[in-house]
């Protein structure tokens, strides 16, 4: 294993204008970024949530960008309260292979672009009766899907603007815990400890989706003009050579931005890499059968997420006596996933 220690300036990128902003904010905010302590999360918006209860050190907190004025960046990234839909046979501005995340409760069958999540990262929303939170993380690539009703209390969630192990930390509005999104667990307040569950979903292409679901509906911006939607802020990002904002440890096997397909198995996590996936077509885990097929952009390459570079469609079903059903699944970066599963084997060419 190797200690991350190589600079990350050099993703203060080759095209996008946006994406070079964003670093730009992040790099001037740095001497703020390292303090982790809950006197000065309190000053910043927290003083609700309960610090006497937490799970992991404060010190694996990074705090996240804070405005010139000293106002907090809670919520700066905007979560989805009253997502709008669209017929499906009503969208044009969505090529074939654009990447969505897709849910499904019986006869509603939705489709939330990464166009958009990329921009607001949490969707709270109501799925066939069911209310859950879709989540996007760009910078571990991971797309998660969960239910809201714990404890029979429906939860509604926001971004922090912490983050861990380069994660999205969320917090419930109810009681201001923070939520780590990469394992729906409660990390820090009043529900520490809570695990949310997860939410069967497929990160496929939009044109996979419309020919399940001709039915189906698709997410639109409230305010079409409120960001540049379409428009990938990240630009090259899952070709840099460390991840953002990262200080654990890389594996050496593996290049810390390579593609992983993350299940749980009888034996715990296990993985496969993206690359090894695509050259044998179909992988299991376990019980879990995981499938490759071409077909959809990456979402953190190009300036448009529309033309992404081809990273292909992946599906996690388990093998059953009724059938193949799907289940949860990350498509995520090797950093990510060790760091948040150090046990957990991946099976790679290397």
């Amino acid at each position: 294993m190797r200690t991350n220690k190589k600079s990350f300036t050099s993703f203060l990128c080759r095209r996008c204008f946006v994406g070079k902003v964003f670093i730009l904010l992040v790099l001037f905010a740095l001497p703020q970024v390292t303090h982790s302590s809950p006197d000065l999360w309190r000053k910043f918006g927290w003083e609700n949530t309960d610090f006497s209860k937490h799970s992991i050190s404060f010190d694996e907190i990074f705090m996240g960008i804070q405005l010139p004025s000293g106002l907090s960046s809670k919520d700066r990234i905007p979560a989805i309260d009253e997502p709008a839909f669209i017929p499906l046979v009503e969208v044009n501005n969505i090529s074939a292979t654009s990447p969505v995340v897709s849910v499904v409760f019986g006869e509603d069958a939705r489709a939330y672009p990464l166009a958009i999540l990329t921009w607001h990262e949490i969707v709270n929303d109501t799925v066939g009766g069911v209310p859950i939170v879709v989540t996007y993380c760009p910078l571990c690539n991971a797309a998660l899907v969960f239910r809201r009703t714990l404890n029979g209390q429906v939860l509604d969630f926001g971004t922090s603007g912490m983050l861990r192990n380069s994660d999205l930390v969320m917090y419930d509005r109810q009681s201001d815990t923070w939520w780590q999104q990469f394992t729906g667990e409660a990390i820090v307040g009043e529900m520490t400890g809570q695990v949310l569950s997860g939410v069967p979903a497929r990160l496929e292409s939009f044109e996979r989706f419309a020919a399940q679901y001709p039915n189906g509906k698709v997410l639109v911006p409230n305010d079409p003009e409120h960001r540049r939607y379409g428009d990938n802020p990240y630009v090259g990002y899952d070709s840099a050579a460390v991840p953002f904002l990262y200080r654990g440890v890389i594996l050496s096997n593996i290049e810390p931005m390579a593609r992983v397909i993350m299940v749980a198995t009888n034996a715990g996590m296990e993985g496969v890499s993206l690359d090894h996936l695509k050259k044998v077509g179909d992988v299991k885990l376990g019980e879990v059968l995981i499938s490759w097929m071409p077909g959809q952009n990456s979402a953190l390459d190009a300036a448009l997420i529309n033309e992404g570079r081809d990273v292909g469609n992946v599906i996690a079903q388990r093998v059953s006596k009724n059938g193949l059903v799907d289940v949860v699944y990350h498509v995520t970066f090797a950093f990510a996933f060790h760091a948040f599963h150090p046990d957990g084997k991946i099976l790679n060419d290397s």
